[in-house]
């Protein structure tokens, strides 16, 4: 039998005054309410009631554990509402994983504005370009770059990852704006340390195809320094759209061959199929869909 459902029994039976009126409220025979508080009172080793043919009364021993049987009661009632509250209002710790620059200049800012308008939530933000465990690590939701697939995950699609390749206006006042891709052979290219064993960017230059030149006046392992080396005319760089788009905006650095660009790459939300989410990642996916949703 249950331990707790022998405590909920005997409580009855104290406030009712009988097991038969314990019985009619919780829907069970008087002889099973007095089976219930008798194991209690095996397990214990005392006697819990004193019994007669017309009333019962609550030991010493009784009295006292009445006491501590309601606070247990309590205890569990308000676990269970806790987690009733957790379904009903977005509450708790959400972990959110995506990678470096997407998550600092697109997801970092959406998540300021879900804490925001949602007090109660709490957000574990883990920037890096490796791939989470989303099991392994308790990540909620991550977003990838690139194609997704073989983990059994749901896949949101986001707006494509695009590139962009820029200088400094007073970079191109000194070396002229390239016009095709074979012109970058006679500029400064800031390159990725990164690209050449990990990820390869293909420049598209009519029915030609070409790579970003490894070699480089600078050399960077991050695209915000990169970014940095750009804005001092120092060169031509390529990063995500997503890091020089203020830049562009304001007239710092400029784009150039907008045609060659490598393709788009693909973005999704990533999380572990749930029959009963919480409302802190539901919320949480649909405020970053509404946001970056590919339909966007």
């Amino acid at each position: 039998m249950d331990k707790l459902r022998h405590m909920e029994v005997f409580v009855a039976v104290v406030d009712g005054g009988s097991f038969a009126a314990a019985a009619r409220q919780l829907g069970m025979s008087a002889v099973m309410a007095g089976k219930h508080v008798q194991w209690l009172e095996t397990q214990l080793g005392a006697r819990l009631l004193q019994r007669s043919t017309r009333r019962q009364s609550l030991t010493e021993v009784g009295r006292i554990f009445c006491d501590d049987c309601r606070r247990v009661l309590e205890q569990v009632r308000w676990a269970e509402s806790a987690v009733e509250r957790s379904r009903s209002a977005p509450q708790g710790l959400l972990r959110v994983s995506a990678p470096v620059t997407l998550g600092t200049h697109v997801i970092a800012p959406l998540v300021a504005d879900f804490l925001l308008a949602h007090p109660q939530v709490r957000v574990d933000l883990q920037l890096s370009d490796g791939l989470a465990d989303l099991v392994g690590e308790g990540v909620d939701v991550a977003v990838r770059i690139g194609p997704v697939g073989g983990e059994g995950l749901v896949a949101r699609a986001l707006v494509p990852y695009r590139m962009v390749i820029a200088a400094a206006p007073a970079y191109l006042a000194r070396h002229g704006r390239p016009s095709k891709v074979a012109d970058l052979a006679q500029h400064h290219c800031l390159h990725h340390a990164l690209w050449g064993r990990h990820t390869q960017w293909t420049l598209r230059d009519g029915a030609h195809t070409a790579f970003w030149p490894e070699l480089a006046r600078l050399q960077c392992n991050q695209g915000e320094a990169l970014r940095h080396a750009a804005l001092r005319g120092l060169g031509l760089v390529m990063q995500p759209e997503v890091l020089l788009a203020s830049d562009i905006a304001a007239g710092r650095l400029e784009p150039v061959l907008s045609d060659c660009v490598p393709p788009p790459r693909p973005v999704h939300l990533v999380y572990a199929p749930d029959r009963h989410p919480l409302p802190k990642r539901t919320q949480f996916v649909a405020h970053v869909l509404q946001a970056l949703g590919a339909n966007c």
